[in-house]
This record gives C-alpha cells, structure tokens and sequence, in this order.
C-alpha cells in the first residue's frame, strides 16, 4: 500500500501551506495562505501580505477540530469563529490535521501553564535583571521540557490512532464481501495513514530532543561568557557618559555663552558623539523592507537576516548605493562639499524672486447652448466639441489632431489653462533634483533608480489638471533659465504643426542633458478620451556617458460627457541604458473600482543586461516613489493570471527617491498650478519674440478677461492658417511652376514644409527614429539680443 511521501510537519516549528476557505455562496472556496505558529492559525490572501495584513486568526487553544470528509475540515472556537477548510489531497489533509492536534496540544498546555503561574511569573524587565546570567540555560531548559510534552503528546496521538486502527482491523475481519467493503478499507487505510504521520511526527521529536539534549555545551558557555562581557562593556560606557553629563553640565553652570567651537555639547574632544554611531547600526541592521501589496508580475518580502549589512558580508557595498539610512551623505556628496570650486562654495549670487500666485480663475459658468446654437446648419466635419474631445471625423490621425486648432469651438478658452503645451512640456523638469543625484552615482543600476523616478514624478503635476493648454503656433518658443537657481536651462520649440509636434533639449551645469520630441494621437471612446505620446525621451550623463532612454504611457480622460472629469495614467514604460545594457521596467496600473490595490500605483523592477533584478521600484505617480534593494529572487509566489508562477524578491527596507512637493495655498483656484507651473508664464526681460510669454490670448487669458482672450485666440489662429497656406503656395511654386496659385487637392492637410530655427531634423543615433535635435544657437542669440531672424508669429 504505497503512498505518496509528505514532508512531516515538526512539532514545534511554523507550519505554513495553501489551503482553500469557504467565503460565501457567491464566491465559494478561495485560496488562501495558512500560518500556523504558537497556537495561533492565521490566513492570508497572499505571502505577500504576511508584512502586514493579516486577514483572520483563531485561538486553537479552545477550538474544535472536525474532519467531514476526505478532503474537507472545519475549525471552530465555539461558535464566533468557524473555518470551513478544503485541502488539495487526502494527505494535505492529514498532514494539517496532525499539525493543528500538536499546535492545539501545546496551546491548551502553555495555557494552562500560564493560569497555574499566576503572579509568579516575572516581567521582561525583572528577567533582565538577576536573572539575565541563566537566561541562557532556562531557555535550554524550557526547550527541552517542551520536546518532552511534544512526545507525551504524539504518544497519546499514537496511543489514539493505534486503538481507531486496531478497531478498524477488527470490523475489517468481521465483514462479509460485499457493499460495505471497500468503504471499510478505506477507513482502515485513512486511519493507518493517519496512524503512520503521527508516527513520523513522534520520530521527528525524538530526533529533536536528542540533537538538543547532544547540543554543544561550549557554544553555550561561549554565548553566556559573551553576555557576560557585553555586561561588562556597557556598564563601562554608561559610566564614561555619565561623566561626561555631568563634566558638560559643569561647563554649561559656569559659562555664559558658549564658544562656538562648543555650540554642539553632544561632540566630545575627539570630534566624536559618544555611542551614537553603535546604536544606529544596530537599528539600521535591525530593520528591514516591509512587504507590500501583492502585484501581477512579482512579490516582494522582507529579506533574510543573514543580508544584515556588516563588515565582511557579501552585501558590504551596500551603503554605497541605495541602502544607506536617511539622513547619511554619499561619498559623492561629501566630495563636492569639500571641493572649493564646487556651486556650494563659491560666492553666492542673488536669485531672482519668483512669482507665488497668479489671478484666480474667474467663476464663470459654462453655457453650452450659447455654444451649440453656432452649429446649427453647419456640416459634421465642422460641429464644434470641447476642448479635449478630439473626435475623429476623419481617418487620418493628422486630421484628428489637426481638429484641436482648426474647428470653431477649439477656439474657446473656457476648457483652457494660461498655459502653451510646451511650458507644460517644460514642467517635466520640476523635480530635476532627481537627474542631479543621479549624475553624482557611482552605480549605473543605483542611476536607474533616479531616472525611473524621474520619469514617473513627470506625471504628478496632472493629477488634478482638468485644463487643455494653448496649443502652441508654429514657430512658438519657451525658455526656462533656471541656471542661478537650479543649475539648468530648458529650450521648446514647435517644430511641426501638421502632425503637431514639440522639441525639448535641457542641459545642465552639473552633468545631464535632456531632450525629447513630443506629438499627441488621441482617440475619443465615447465617455473617455485616450492621449497617447509619440516620441522617445533621451537623458545622457556626461560624466559616466550613460544612455537612457524611455517613452510616456497613455493619459485618459474620464467623463468627458458627464460628471466631473479626473485623469488616469496607465500602460508600462521601458527605461533602457543603451551602453550598459540596464533596463528599469514600470508599470502604472490603471484605476479600477473593483481593485483593493492603491490608486495610482506604479512598481518596477531594475535590472542588468543579464536579466538579474538588483531594485524593487514601488509607490504612486501623485506622490513618491520608493525603492528596495534585491537580495535573492525565486520562482514561487502566486500564481498570475497567466498560469505562470510569479517571482519573489528578497528586499531590504525601502528608500524613498522622490515625494512630490505639496501644492501651493489656494492652488484650487489657480488650475491647480504647482510652485514651477506658477511662474512659468511670468514676464520676463530678453526672451525670443516668440516666447509663450509674449503670447497676447495666453496672457488675457491669466488676468481673467476671456472674452479678449477667444477673440485674440481666434485672430491668432487665422494669422497662422493664412501663413501656412501662403507658405504651401510658395512650395507648390518651387516645385511645380505650372501650379501656381491653386490650393492643395487634399483640402489643406500637409506635413509643413517649415524649417525649425533652433531644431534640425535628424535621425537619432541611438534609436534610429527621425526627430529633432537641438541645433544650437539660442543662447548666443539671447546674449547678443539679436532676433533678427525669428518670425512675427503674435
């Protein structure tokens, strides 16, 4: 009679499994993550969330254990906790059931242990007291007497069992062949399973009571004299701060005011905090990465105690990259504090004062008839809709587009905010800290971590902002010189308007530059609408020539036709490190009613060109993002909605890259600007004629007069169509002279003939995509103040 082998459950160890739980008639029996420990059995809904949310747990000290069938048991306390439990095989079943009977046995035990001791037992503070020298030995001593009960316990398992199979037997002789056979021998081979685990469980004991009891004695006394010794040592310091207390306090007593090379009493002679340092490795060694929220393609857990970061170890260059606590400073950061030529230490420069607030935006209600009223008697193809509603009509997604700045109604402001897409554009450099630490990395997969966050903290600024912006006219420019404050300057240009599309290019003084190229498809879905990016964004750092390159996710719009409107951010990016291989891959999960995760999450995992994950990347893209250190990974999570097995990380303790900065006071009634969004459209002296500062609608727009602004919108729009046609006159005069003055055969939609002033059209090195790059220029010009050559488009 063969049976499958089962690993024994050991009397006194955690004993933990899947088993299946009846939740309700709807759902049935669901899947869930067992623990069993002292006593106590506890579930969960994944292993993930063993960290911290437990779902349910019952006291098996007082409860009953009742198998129904061969498969099935059910747990209860007596009536207000019943679980009713299906396990996977006949033998899962047994296997729990003998570990349940032992934890129960042992629980009723301590119990009744616990009420005979009374107020003999003493407290955790008395134990550290005189007892602490034979702490050691009592625990031995309680271990063992615990292994005696283990087996007094499966003796009267064994003693149970045997006496339920030697019945068994006895029936079995007596019964005839016929109907009732089988179900008899199936009985006896329950009950001799049953008879045979036990069995092996009293075996297990007997071996653990027999290594303790040959246990290494030495080791013992080693540990005990160690003890003793760390006695010794701490009652030495305590004593040396003592006296320092009470030599400092002295000093405060008889001086007045302190010099300042004493202005910090917790620094001793020796430039050192006494005690300070030893304490906060402990603490630091001690802690560790929370489990998070279960996700679709992996699960993180708090890694193993053998990771503690200490000399020697194989982790020891930790500290070097993501694991230091808060509040230390990297080598990098020490090294450009002490370099005298660093921006810190030379001489400081006054920064221009930046605007905080901008007019509020004016309470006016929208009325859509006095806007419907004007399509009476139109054609379809010139029915104006909101702003944002950029329903397709057309085929060609140029078209789409191109219905954002040609139809009637696109040229309200009143679904506007006072600002071009290309400060919003800009607006991607809000958190530019983040591309700063990353240029001080020593560690390309550490830099990873920063450009991941980079990226997502790009997204924070939309969560609230409803608002279209201007689109930009061709030729439109916008600077951000923010070298004084923050060490960079920013150029956009729209470099395209049929299909539209915005060049980027920001350098900065301390080692990164960023340039992208930005055109918009959109598709409307009735009661949404999809914004889907096109183009890829570069970061190079100069310093180690790191390559990054990703692109944006896709930006919804819900209730376009009713309710309120609200943004969600969803889809996956890929940040690649092109020379070294690293890749960071992100995924934002979109909004679902029916999710128990946190809105707006994002995870993401770091890893080299060999596939290896060093980061765990967690957080929400309206709020932070954090990431954890990869000690060991391993197939054997749950299983994903593709059947496969999901991986999980051994993390350390996570580290916060990025939190995004609270909004100012009253940003409710100002679009919901952030600090930068505030003074993007400030005036300001020596910017190109065709900065979005100068833009007249935009700027009538912010003082709240929006009536001058639709009708300054709308002359501004019919002096670009009429250039664009004038220009596609000339081309058409170029190239064929016998077609002069007739207009384009497909109604006007063209890709422009327009040549940028600061872009060129290239095709990019690293990604082999055609895309404007940054053909210099600017900057010279703005020192010079020569722009001559920029055209009139306001």
């Amino acid at each position: 009679m063969s049976e499958p082998k089962v690993p024994i459950p050991a009397p006194e160890d955690t004993y933990k499994g899947w088993l299946f739980k009846w939740t309700n008639y709807i759902k049935g029996y669901q899947r869930r993550w067992f623990v069993l420990s002292n006593g106590l059995l506890s579930y969960y809904r994944s292993q993930a969330e063993m960290g911290h949310t437990c779902r349910g747990t019952i006291n098996l000290a007082t409860a009953n254990i009742t198998v129904e069938d061969s498969c099935n048991f059910v747990i209860s306390n007596g009536g207000t906790q019943t679980y009713h439990l299906k396990a996977s095989s006949e033998v899962e079943r047994q296997r729990w059931i003998t570990a349940l009977e032992l934890a129960k046995a042992k629980a009723s035990r301590m119990q009744a242990e616990s009420d005979d001791s009374g107020d003999d037992s003493t407290s955790p503070a008395a134990s550290q007291g005189a007892g602490s020298r034979n702490s050691e030995v009592q625990s031995t001593l309680r271990t063992l007497n615990s292994k005696v009960e283990d087996l007094s316990t499966c003796n009267d398992l064994i003693a149970k069992h045997g006496s339920a199979l030697q019945r068994s037997l006895s029936e079995l002789e007596g019964v005839r062949l016929g109907g009732e056979t089988s179900e008899k021998i199936r009985q006896v081979t329950e009950r001799a399973t049953l008879f045979r685990i036990t069995s092996n469980a009293m075996i297990n004991a007997c071996r653990d009571f027999l290594a303790l009891a040959q246990a290494h004695s030495k080791r013992w006394q080693k540990a005990l004299q160690a003890e003793r010794e760390q006695r010794v040592r701490l009652e030495e310091t305590l004593e040396q701060l003592a006296k320092q207390h009470n030599h400092l306090e002295r000093a405060f007593r008889g001086a007045t005011v302190l010099p300042s090379s004493q202005s910090n009493p917790a620094i001793d002679s020796k430039g050192q905090v006494p005690g300070k340092g030893d304490v906060s490795d402990e603490d630091e060694e001690n802690e560790f990465f929370d489990a998070c929220e279960d996700v679709q393609e992996f699960i993180t857990v708090p890694a193993d105690p053998k990771y503690h970061r200490r000399s020697g170890s194989n982790v020891s260059g930790i500290s070097s990259e993501l694991g230091m606590d808060d509040g230390t400073t990297s080598l990098d950061e020490q090294s450009l504090a002490s370099n005298p030529e660093s921006p810190q230490s030379q001489e400081v420069v006054p920064v221009r004062k930046r605007r905080s607030r901008i007019p509020d935006k004016p309470n006016y209600s929208l009325n859509l008839w006095s806007i419907m009223k004007n399509c009476i008697g139109k054609e379809l193809s010139k029915i104006p809709m909101p702003v944002g509603l950029s329903v397709s009509l057309q085929e060609s997604q140029t078209a789409q587009i191109h219905l954002l700045s040609t139809r009637p109604f696109f040229s309200q402001v009143n679904f506007n905010e006072p600002l071009s897409m290309l400060q919003r554009l800009s607006e991607d450099l809000e958190y530019y800290e983040l591309l700063d630490r990353g240029a001080k990395c020593q560690s390309s997969l550490e830099q990873m971590c920063y450009v991941a966050a980079f990226t997502v903290s790009s997204y924070s600024t939309t969560v609230h902002r409803t608002g279209k912006p201007f689109n930009p006219l061709l030729g439109e420019t916008f600077e951000l010189d923010r070298v004084q404050e923050s060490g960079y300057r920013s150029l956009c240009e729209q470099v395209s308007h049929h299909p539209p599309a915005a060049a980027h290019h920001a350098i900065s003084e301390r080692g990164w530059t960023l340039r992208q190229e930005i055109a918009l498809a959109s598709k409307f879905r009735g009661k949404y609408l999809s914004i889907m990016p096109l183009g890829s964004i570069h970061c190079i750092f100069e310093k180690s020539n790191n390559h990054y390159t990703w692109k944006k996710v896709t930006t919804t719009v819900h209730n376009i036709i009713v309710g309120k409107l609200w943004i969600d951010q969803s889809g996956e990016i890929d940040v690649v490190n092109h020379r070294t291989g690293d890749r960071c891959h992100l995924k934002f999960a979109p909004y679902s009613y029916f999710s128990r995760d946190v809105a707006r999450k994002v995870t993401g995992v770091v890893t080299d060109k060999d596939g290896k994950a060093h980061y765990v990347l967690s957080g929400t893209w309206d709020e932070k993002m954090e990431c954890s250190r990869v000690m060991q990974s391993s197939r054997g999570g749950e299983n994903g909605a593709d059947g496969r097995q999901k991986t999980v990380y051994q993390t350390l303790k996570a580290k916060e890259l990025w939190r995004k900065t609270p909004l100012p006071e009253g940003a409710e009634n100002m679009y919901y600007f952030s600090t930068l969004a505030l003074t993007l459209n400030e005036p300001e002296e020596g910017v190109a004629p065709t900065d979005s500062r100068r833009r007249p609608d935009q700027r009538l727009m912010e003082q709240g007069r929006w009536e001058e602004a639709n009708a300054e919108k709308q002359r501004l729009e019919e002096k670009q169509r009429t250039v664009r046609r004038e220009r596609e006159r000339e081309a058409n005069r170029s190239a064929n002279p016998a077609e002069e003055g007739k207009e384009p055969a497909d109604g006007g939609v063209h890709h422009d003939n327009y040549k940028p002033m600061w872009f060129e059209r290239q095709v990019d090195p690293m990604t082999r995509e055609p895309t404007h790059i940054y053909r210099g220029g600017y900057w010279e010009a703005k020192e010079q103040g020569n722009w001559d050559s920029c055209p009139d488009i306001f």
